[in-house]
Parts: C-alpha cells; sequence; structure tokens
C-alpha cells in the first residue's frame, strides 16, 4: 500500500491517496477501492495527516484522490489540505468528485479559494448503455449533460480493455474525451476480484496500436497498471 507519490511525466505534481467515508454511490461493478473507506474519524485523520505531512510543495500541484469523491473527506481532513497548500504555495488542486456531486462542486471552489481547482470525473466511457449496463455507474450523458461536464470538470477517466468493450467503442472514447476535456487519464483494467473482467486480446491490441501515439501526447495520461502513479491500496 502506498499512499504518497510524485509524479514526473507530463503533468508534474505530488499526488496523494487519503482515507474517506463511503462513497456515497458505492455501486461501481468495477470497483474495490471502496474497501478502503472508513467511518472510524480517528483512523482516517491519522492516516491523512500522516500523508498530508509528506508534501514538499515541489511543482506546486497537489492531486488529492480517495476511494470516493472529495466531498466524502471529513472536515479536518479538508482543513489539513488547506494548511498544507498555504504552507507548501500550492497553487492548483485536483480532486476527483463523482457525477452526482455535479451541482456542488462551486462549494469546494469557495473553500480552496486561494487555489486553482481542477476536478476529475469517471466517466469510464461515453458509450452510455455500456456504462449503466455492465459497469453500473447511474448517469446518462446527452448533450446537455456534457456541456454541463465540459465546463465544470478538468479531467475525465476512461476505463478500457474490460469483456464485452470493443476496438471501435474505445478509439472513440479515447478521440472524444481529447476533444471535449483538457486532460484525459485511460486507465487498463487490471483483474480485482469484481464482476468485471479484463479482456487480454483488447490489451494486446491497445499496447501494440494505440498506446505508442498516445504516449506524446501530454495531455493524455494512461495508467497500464493501476499502480503507475504510484499511489495504491491492492
Amino acid at each position: 500500500m502506498e499512499r504518497y507519490s510524485v509524479i514526473k511525466e507530463k503533468n508534474p505534481r505530488e499526488i496523494v491517496l487519503l482515507k474517506g467515508f463511503s462513497c456515497d454511490y458505492g455501486k461501481c461493478a468495477f470497483c474495490n477501492y471502496i474497501l478502503d473507506n472508513t467511518d472510524n474519524m480517528e483512523e482516517m485523520r491519522k492516516v491523512n495527516f500522516k500523508e498530508l505531512d509528506k508534501v514538499t510543495g515541489e511543482y506546486g500541484i497537489l492531486e488529492v484522490i480517495n476511494s470516493g469523491s472529495v466531498f466524502e473527506l471529513d472536515g479536518a481532513t479538508l482543513e489539513k489540505i488547506r494548511e498544507v497548500c498555504h504552507n507548501k504555495n500550492i497553487g492548483i488542486l485536483y480532486f476527483e468528485a463523482y457525477f452526482g456531486y455535479l451541482d456542488r462542486l462551486d462549494e469546494i471552489r469557495k473553500f480552496f479559494y486561494r487555489q486553482e481547482v481542477r476536478f476529475i470525473i469517471g466517466v469510464e466511457t461515453f458509450d452510455n448503455e455500456y456504462r449503466t449496463q455492465i459497469l453500473t455507474k447511474n448517469f446518462f450523458i446527452d448533450n446537455e449533460v456534457m456541456k454541463k461536464l465540459k465546463k465544470e470538470y478538468h479531467t475525465v477517466l476512461l476505463l478500457i480493455c474490460t469483456e464485452g468493450q470493443t476496438k471501435e467503442q474505445i478509439l472513440h472514447d479515447i478521440q472524444f474525451a481529447r476533444e471535449n476535456f483538457r486532460e484525459v487519464t485511460v486507465s487498463v483494467f487490471v483483474n480485482n476480484g469484481t464482476a468485471i473482467t479484463r479482456d487480454e486480446n483488447l490489451v494486446s491490441w491497445f499496447l501494440r496500436e494505440v498506446y505508442p501515439e498516445l504516449k506524446s501526447d501530454n495531455r493524455v495520461e494512461v495508467l497500464v497498471d493501476n499502480k503507475d502513479f504510484g499511489v495504491y491500496v491492492q
């Protein structure tokens, strides 16, 4: 288990994986990160403060993730993040926020008013049927929703190479994401004990034919392994 890391390629920044309350949704078929959640405030603060004390401010950018959304971090942790940002001259903050919090993002912006807050959303795929029926995420993206996502979120997360996906779907998702979001993170699925399984043929194809071109796009980060950012709970 690693909760603090430094990302040095493409978009250099520090990253911390904190503990939060239970994910407000918690029903994504592919997710086992919710096992890291806790309702024990003492444990949460002990873990989170320890990791936040490692932040150096080397790049002036900090990404804060937890097994859910920023709204599931306790108040003391949010205060600690704000304190660290002040003491270490952090000017840019990244937070994940689930679709259900779309209309509450300004609460976080106001709390961290001294920083530029960049929100991240896990869309996983722009195929509505696959997202809702297979991955069991509970939101549908039409044109109006897409306009709002583009306005409110800086980074989109895609999940690829799962059973049932196609090459065409993956290529469309990546291209659409590049056209509509400022930054894109593409995660190659790794089997994790959930109902979703990895398609090895798609993985081989992606690594051979798609990944080499994405390496040169500074707006696209690819996680071939879910430990590539250096933080993980598995």
